[in-house]
């Protein structure tokens, strides 16, 4: 097991390149089954989740090449049908996309049913939902996803509720269906745009990616493409929270600054100066900051994956904040830990009340997720003393060397 340990108070400074978008390469991944043929994916980040994910696609026969510099070379021409391992695929949540994938190729797979971060309920209700609406037969049994069918014909498809998922599973799972399908109350994220246009450069025929109305006119075939994935706002929006509480200076690059708008406005509400450009955003954070409310909000609000990090700021900013967790109920479960610290944080239900206090102390805490894991380095940062965080293995599942660019920027970190 591999710790960070952390001497806060250093101001971060520099420049701070943001890799590819977990969130998107995971479902592009997933999608290059879709043709037996070569597909070359660009930018790719160097994360646990995608080498566990290039796993399950090489013990599926597909020969799957990583380079160093995040280049992916994927054949799947000799992948024959989709079983994944389960002590591979129960370790991402992304594992499912591979269900929608096997299920437009193959009209069959077996897909374990997905892990990830406890976070609260995640449930696949709406990927069902959508795939029986093509025509296709579902069974869960002992935590394995079997789907199959016949034929698959288009459909119109109303989610119950807002799902990323969802939506992705069931793009995936009809580009190749007779006919259109149509899917109402989609999510709109980037990484769903980003999806649907590498399926489209495969010869796919999808339009309204990124509206809450998505038409998908059914193709024969799909084919190889190269394909560069979209930058990971996750990221990007953890290094400017880090920046901001740290009071440094830093320019966060190879970004798509409209991706990050609601954190944005959210850290200028704060007090902090943001310059936005063409491909990077510089964040400085020189005044008081300034007590705020936050409440997570599908895309384009603000992002559930970055409440943690966030909730870390609010709790060195004078005054009262409230941050009320929209998207999943047990997002709080890290609370206790940053408590542990001194922060001043009382937690009712999806809500959190957070007391700023004038800074945190160091202390032995545990990552309880990915996210949680990205804040805590952000509190180690900024804490009076050192700060060792246990099951830094999280951190690894969605962000690359995190502990090699914050050095870059000064910080003050070492993994054992």
């Amino acid at each position: 097991m591999n710790k960070l340990v952390i001497e806060g108070g250093i101001k971060l400074n520099g420049e701070v390149k943001v890799s590819g978008f977990k969130n998107a390469a995971l479902p592009i991944i997933s999608a290059s089954l879709l043709a037996a043929d070569k597909c070359v994916i660009e930018n790719i980040p160097m994360i646990k989740d995608v080498y566990i994910l290039k796993e399950i696609m090489e013990s599926m026969g597909a020969d799957v090449q990583l380079s160093n510099d995040g280049v992916m070379t994927i054949d799947t021409k000799n992948v024959e049908n989709c079983i994944t391992p389960y002590e591979l695929a129960k370790q991402l949540r992304g594992s499912y996309y591979l269900a929608g994938a096997a299920l437009g190729r193959f009209h069959k797979g077996e897909v374990t049913y997905p892990g990830g971060c406890d976070i609260g309920t995640r449930p696949i209700d709406q990927h069902i939902k959508g795939f029986e609406s093509l025509g296709a037969e579902v069974k869960i049994n002992h935590g394995i996803i079997n789907c199959k069918a016949k034929e698959l014909k288009g459909s119109k498809i109303y989610l119950d509720l807002v799902s990323v998922g969802a939506t992705i599973n069931i793009m995936l799972a009809s580009v190749l269906a007779e006919g259109q399908t149509i899917i109402e109350n989609a999510a709109k994220e980037p990484h769903i745009v980003d999806t649907a246009n590498f399926l489209n450069s495969m010869g796919a025929n999808i339009r309204g990616a990124g509206t809450d109305v998505i038409r998908i006119n059914g193709v024969e075939k799909l084919h190889g493409c190269t394909y560069s994935v979209i930058p990971d706002q996750i990221e990007a929006g953890t290094y400017m929270m880090a920046a901001v509480a740290t009071g440094g200076d830093v320019v966060v690059s190879n970004v798509i600054p409209k991706h990050l708008e609601a954190v944005i406005a959210k850290l200028r509400e704060m007090g902090a100066e943001i310059t936005e450009y063409d491909n990077s955003v510089r964040v400085n954070a020189s005044k008081e900051l300034k007590s705020i409310n936050v409440k997570t909000l599908p895309y384009p609000g603000f992002p559930t994956d970055l409440q943690q990090p966030i909730a870390v700021l609010l709790s060195i900013t004078k005054g009262t904040s409230i941050i009320t967790e929209s998207v999943f109920e047990g997002r709080f479960k890290y609370v206790d830990e940053l408590k542990r610290m001194g922060a001043n944080i009382k937690v009712d239900g999806r809500t959190a009340v957070i007391k700023g206090i004038d800074k945190l102390s160091g202390a032995k805490i545990t990552a309880t997720d990915l996210r949680a894991g990205a804040a805590f380095v952000i509190a180690g940062l900024i804490a009076d003393g050192i700060t060792e965080i246990d099951n830094v293995e999280h951190i690894d599942r969605g962000y690359q060397s995190m502990e090699t660019k914050m050095k870059n920027l000064g910080a003050k970190i070492t993994r054992i």
